[in-house]
């Protein structure tokens, strides 16, 4: 809690060869997380908590994240001090808010897991189980669930220790158990050591910066999807005799099986005819009326998930949007991109195409588009 205690230890990991480290935050959300905590782990079975910011009727008095920061930043961006933990490339975020430079990520329990076992769970509950068989203090556990739950800031101190502590624990001692199997293994050891960990950092920097979009443009496509939609409406109605709710299943049952006679094609677990795309695709050779459900669906999709959506999305610090970059979802090694998903935007259509020209470069520099052809 004190400058004392802090330099204490600072010195105390003056001579280990690996320190792992967690930050305990404001946020799930890489780039609007503050810090709230950090925990150091400097041997197995041994961790310390340093809480900066909890702020709670009672709450000890700490150290505040500007002067904790300044005692800290000296190692947390010493290249020459290594540091291990669970996903870092999360810290590394929290951190570059708070205007630190990370530096020395010399592992990452969640990627040695996934060269390792690639279809496994890499999240830290899971590995502990699994390596270690322990059950580690789950997040749920500390702040509560759904709307009762409380933000890190909240958390009693004494728990918050127990909590953030143990992760550096855990995270010090699993890279123990891991990284000799990957280093046993030439392949796998270059796959980790030369792709993973430098991808790691590629793709921190790429996430900061984010990508452009023109609001503006995707704002004009909402109306314009928004404007077709209502004609479809229009066409379905004539075409069903009476007006419906084009996204209700029940009223598309009523339309499409009873009063058109269109024929079952499959059912749902609970009996009732299936509306899916796939009973829609093959009803729509015949009928015109699934062919209009079908557009309607596809334009409701590009609105709610994108043109109405990723303008949203825009940071308001950097004016762009930042998506998350999953390193260990896919088994094949391909990437993943989460909040917003930016590699499911449509291309086959034409509105799924005006789209992508939504995002832009700033003045003065372009857009390059990289393909390869993949080999599986």
């Amino acid at each position: 809690l004190t400058e004392s205690d802090v330099r204490e230890w600072l010195a105390r990991m003056e001579g280990c060869v690996l320190v792992a480290f967690d930050t305990e935050t404001t946020s799930l959300d890489p780039l609007a997380a503050e810090l709230v905590g950090v925990s150091f782990g400097a041997s197995p079975g041994e961790a310390v908590y340093i809480p900066l910011a909890h702020a709670y009727p009672g709450a000890p008095e700490q150290l505040g994240v500007e002067r904790g920061l300044a005692l800290l930043r000296p190692w947390l961006e010493d290249a020459s001090r290594a540091k291990v933990g669970q996903n870092l490339k999360y810290d590394q975020h929290v951190l570059a808010n708070h205007g630190v430079r990370l530096a020395g990520v010399a592992h990452d329990t969640c990627l040695e897991h996934y060269v390792l076992e690639s279809h496994g769970r890499h999240d830290m509950d899971s590995l502990a189980e699994r390596f270690l068989h322990e059950k580690t203090i789950s997040y749920d556990e500390v702040t509560g669930k759904g709307a009762s739950r409380i933000g890190f800031e909240q958390v009693d101190v004494q728990r918050a220790t127990d909590y953030s502590a143990e992760d550096s624990d855990v995270a010090l001692r699993l890279h123990e158990m891991l990284h000799p199997q990957i280093a046993a293994d030439a392949k796998l050891d270059f796959v980790y050591s030369r792709i993973e960990m430098p991808v790691r950092e590629i793709l921190f920097r790429i996430e900061r910066n984010g990508v452009l979009v023109d609001a503006e443009q995707l704002a004009a496509q909402s109306r314009e999807l928004g404007q077709k939609m209502l004609e479809i409406e229009q066409k379905a109605y004539t075409e069903a005799g009476q007006p419906f709710n084009l996204n209700s299943p029940k009223q598309i049952c009523e339309i499409f099986f009873e009063r058109k006679g269109m024929p079952v094609l499959k059912k749902t677990p609970s009996g009732t005819p299936s509306t899916d795309e796939e009973v829609m695709e093959k009803l729509a050779q015949d009928f015109p009326l699934a062919r209009m459900l079908l557009d309607y669906r596809e334009l409701t999709k590009l609105k709610s998930t994108y043109t109405d959506k990723l303008p949203r999305m825009v940071n308001p610090r950097t004016g762009r949007v930042h998506t998350n970059y999953g390193q260990t979802t896919a088994v094949t090694g391909r990437l993943a991109s989460t909040d917003p998903n930016l590699q499911n935007i449509p291309v086959r259509t034409a509105e799924g195409r005006r789209i992508r020209e939504a995002f832009v470069a700033p003045p003065g520099h372009v857009i390059v588009s990289a393909d390869y052809s993949q080999i599986e």
